[in-house]
């Protein structure tokens, strides 16, 4: 039967994997009962170091080297295009090309096999095989879109084997077949006058699609029936599978080596040396579409189009590590077996281009496709059964290691959609097998690949490259944790196998290799989307980790530029109030970090303090900063939680701003709510403990922002129209502007205008200082309108006389509680015979001083109740804490000064510039 009238079987067959070194100790490590090798940890499982047998971990059988790794790579790798198109690639590219294409698709895997096997010997490895090593290496994310792509290719793969064994199989018995097709072949030979070429009709029988679609759902139902017997049935099987295929390769040598044979063709001339050098050179030429050649043909070979034939041939080397849930030991197994599979395959293919191009004439390796079953010795039939076993062996190992690929993805629990498909430790992937065998069958169905074929071969080759590029960065990042058991790796040889894969992807088609790297993205984006948050220590975070340290110790401890100055918000979550409970932090507190922050750029620390004893409260600090970071998280705020715990909110909040943050890094704007309710719930230790965060912060160099309405603060969506009002009192190294600045960008207050207040006493050159503000805020690009507002000092209300002011029903009601407050503590004083002493120390009262507080802050407070009742929100600078003033006197301060004042940032730069006028 002749098999060149459909190169059909070439593009639905194909085998898969990878190169390399080690045949050595694989019957040794085999056999049953041998040196007892310790078996391989699970994640969270207590690891202790036993003498003797080591105990089983799990109900099913384990398998060593031999079984589960060599012959499962080797049955993976050895297929159809070694049998009916290796001589064709020999006679087309010549014996030269044919070694330099054995090795350049070889090396790649190689130099893949080098790879898995380092990370394999990285310690304990669960199910999931490449899976497992790529999604530890570079994230779930990666591992899960490059996993699926690889099943997806994995089980169509299946497909195409179970395809090629059945047109193989209709070839040879034409009579199996139930429809018979025909096809009329035009031919031109040369006509007896040799004058003109003469069109000759020759009708050929192929088989039928619907031969191809019954027999193969029969083959692929027959084989899940084998994969559902489980491990321990696939390997009584599979040998009876590999067996006659290994025979008929040696019945090919047997046959190569004592050609030609009577009947043999006139090509095949036996190994001879004038036919090796006429045969080295290469003869790129037109084909037709079964290959054979054509000067008018539709196809056209060159090197390139070669690599995309051949590469298949060379894959398979995963089939091993597909099954490393079912290894006794994977760090020994999948490095020798996998190895040790690419090694033989690689010689068998190198050894038979030189026997091939010395075996027969050019024009018989281009023509007899099926030129391995006429040397065969010493039937042809033997490679008809060859050709089938070797396909339905491949085919067996993609139906076994597929579902288990799908089930390690669905246990490390990424994607809730796969949850249908875990499976118990020790168990078998039943339901993955039946979704396998349903993408099989409906392959099988279509009946023609061609098309998905080359995408498959790109996820195949993804997944070498994710390989690579794992082992890569694991050895360039060179973690105190990467110690593999594997030697003969470098970060060069991971790079260089990563790159041969995508030059390989480019070279087969740079179509498909975007459509594969397109579906890999989109599944990407899908689990970055719906997936679960996975930890598993990837490389990625430790390259972040390891950038971080470099970033800061660049930064080093000298203060940034104010053009590279960000703010770095400490959020005091919980200062004073109530929450409820399951509330970790005031929601508008959230929203408001976001809004010092330009475009979301920027870290915020979110602390909270909780009162009491370390060793009592540890767990409930753990607990509380877990459900902080999840409410941070929820408010899609960029930053940190960190809960302390401490004698009280002062010792808390003091030991906060000496230690938290690394160099550059620490935080430097103290953001917390106003204390409203201190009055309205009596709460009177907050005055002190509110002064102390102030002169705390002063001492550290900390700037301040003080919420005031906090409950009224703005959401995201709630666009807020009017002005931005700043009351620029004091020098702050440009922190209010800049401020101001950073709420314009936020959606909720773009359509504000900003308004700059200079307050000067009465006898200033208002316009002289109108012009220099403005020229000022020219020089920092800043938009904004300038106002001088006069205002009468307190020398001068003591010469002429009170004024009526909004507020001075507030201002009467302060005085009167701070001269019942200063009565009581004199009182006290007088009883114990002692000084003043004021939240536990001694404090000095200038009853004038007070008074001319009081005055400073209602004439500004009525000022800003004058030109910015209808704001958006007012900016004004934080006064500091007088010198030996009771903390609850300056609370009467603020209270005076943010009356009536529905939204008010209280802001306090510090010594040092946050704007800069140059470029």
């Amino acid at each position: 039967m002749d098999l060149m009238k459909d190169w059909g079987i070439l593009k639905r067959t194909q085998s898969w994997n990878y190169l390399v070194l080690i045949l050595l100790s694989i019957y040794w490590d085999s056999r049953g009962e041998q040196i007892p090798t310790p078996s391989s940890p699970r994640e969270s499982e207590d690891v202790s170091i036993t003498v003797g047998r080591p105990k089983e971990t799990g109900p099913g059988p384990k398998l060593g080297t031999m079984m589960g790794v060599f012959l499962p790579c080797l049955q993976n790798i050895l297929g159809i295009i070694y049998y009916i198109r290796f001589s064709w690639i020999v006679g087309m590219a010549g014996v030269g090309e044919a070694l330099v294409l054995v090795a350049f698709c070889g090396s790649c895997t190689f130099l893949t096999g080098i790879s898995l096997s380092a990370i394999a010997t990285n310690g304990a490895m669960k199910g999931g095989g490449p899976y497992y090593l790529i999604g530890r290496a570079l994230g779930p994310e990666v591992g899960v879109s490059i996993g699926l792509c690889f099943f997806l290719g994995t089980a169509v793969a299946g497909a195409m084997y179970v395809l090629g064994a059945v047109e193989t199989f209709l070839d040879a018995l034409p009579n199996a077949g139930f429809f018979r097709e025909s096809v009329i072949v035009i031919t031109n030979s040369t006509s007896t006058n040799g004058t003109k070429p003469d069109l000759v009709a020759t009708t050929v029988s192929t088989p039928s699609l619907h031969d191809l679609q019954i027999y193969g759902i029969i083959v692929t139902i027959l084989l899940c029936f084998i994969v559902f017997g489980g491990v321990k049935i696939i390997n009584r099987v599979a040998p009876a599978f590999l067996i006659p295929v290994l025979f008929s390769l040696l019945c090919i040598f047997v046959g190569v080596f004592s050609a030609p044979r009577s009947d043999a063709s006139s090509g095949i001339m036996g190994l001879n040396l004038q036919t090796f050098k006429e045969n080295w050179s290469s003869d790129y030429q037109r084909t037709t579409n079964a290959g054979i050649p054509d000067p008018e043909g539709s196809v056209y070979w060159n090197f390139n189009a070669l690599v995309g034939l051949f590469f298949p041939a060379v894959t398979g080397i995963m089939a091993g590590s597909n099954r490393s849930a079912s290894l006794k030991d994977t760090q020994r197994s999948i490095p020798i077996g996998t190895l040790a599979a690419t090694l033989t395959t690689s010689s068998l293919y190198l050894i038979s281009v030189l026997l091939f191009g010395a075996l027969a004439a050019r024009e018989e390796l281009l023509t007899n496709r099926l030129l391995t079953a006429e040397v065969a010795w010493p039937f042809p039939i033997i490679i008809y059964v060859g050709i089938i076993l070797s396909t339905l062996g491949a085919a067996l190992q993609s139906l076994t290691g597929a579902p288990r690929l799908l089930a390690a993805i669905a246990n490390d629990d990424i994607l809730p959609v796969l949850n249908y498909f875990k499976v118990t430790e020790g168990g078998e992937p039943h339901l993955a097998t039946l979704f396998t065998a349903f993408i099989c069958i409906g392959c099988v169905v279509i009946g023609n690949l061609d098309l998905i074929t080359p995408t498959i071969t790109m996820f195949f080759l993804l997944c070498y490259a994710g390989v690579n590029l794992s082992c890569f960065l694991l050895d360039l990042l060179d973690a105190p944790s990467w110690r593999p058991r594997w030697k003969f790796h470098h970060w060069s040889l991971s790079l260089l196998g990563a790159s041969l894969c995508i030059v390989i992807m480019f070279l087969i088609s740079w179509t498909f290799t975007v459509v594969s790297l397109a579906l890999a993205s989109l599944i990407y984006y899908y689990v970055s989307l719906k997936g679960k948050a996975g930890d598993w220590g990837d490389g990625f975070k430790s390259a972040y980790f390891q950038l971080a340290l470099r970033s800061l110790r660049s930064l080093g401890a000298n203060q940034v530029h104010p053009k590279n100055w960000y703010p770095i918000p400490l959020i005091f979550c919980r200062p004073w109030g109530k929450l409820p409970e399951n509330v970790p932090c005031h929601p508008k507190l959230a929203d408001f970090a976001n809004c010092v922050k330009k475009k979301g750029r920027g870290m915020s620390i979110f602390v909270s303090i909780i009162d009491g004893d370390y060793h009592e409260l540890a767990e409930d600090a753990k607990t509380a900063c877990r459900q902080l970071s999840t409410y941070i998280d929820y408010k899609r705020c960029e930053g940190v939680a960190e809960i302390i715990v401490a004698p009280n909110m002062s010792d808390g909040f003091r030991g906060i701003v000496q230690t938290m943050g690394l160099g550059n890094l620490k935080p430097n704007i103290i953001v917390m709510r106003y204390p409203e309710i201190w009055r309205r719930e009596n709460l009177t230790q907050i005055p002190s403990t509110f002064v102390s965060v102030i002169n705390d912060c002063i001492i550290a160099n900390k700037a301040v922002v003080i919420v005031k309405g906090l409950d009224e603060w703005p959401g995201e969506y709630q666009r807020q129209y009017g002005t931005i009002d700043l009351y620029w009192i004091v020098r702050d190294g440009g922190l209010m502007l800049l401020l101001s600045q950073l709420l314009l960008t936020k959606e909720s207050f773009e359509s504000c205008k900003i308004q700059v207040f200079c307050i000067a006493e009465e006898d200033t050159e208002a316009e002289e200082l109108k012009a220099d503000v403005k020229k000022f805020l020219y020089d920092l690009r800043m938009q904004a309108e300038v106002i001088v507002v006069t205002m009468r000092s307190w020398e001068a209300h003591m010469e002429n006389g009170p004024q009526q002011e909004d507020s001075v029903e507030a201002f009467t009601s302060a005085q009167r509680r701070i001269a019942a407050y200063l009565a009581e503590m004199k009182e006290t004083a007088q009883k114990g015979g002692k000084s003043l002493m004021a939240d536990g120390k001694p404090v000095v009262v200038n009853e004038q001083q007070v008074d001319k507080f009081l005055y400073t802050t209602l004439k500004l407070n009525s000022t800003i109740l004058k030109y910015s009742r209808m704001a958006a929100v007012v900016l004004v600078s934080l006064p500091p804490p007088p010198l030996n003033h009771p903390a609850y006197f300056y609370m009467e301060y603020m209270d005076l000064l943010v009356e009536n004042v529905p939204r008010m940032l209280i802001v306090r730069g510090y010594r040092r510039d946050v704007v800069t006028l140059f470029t």
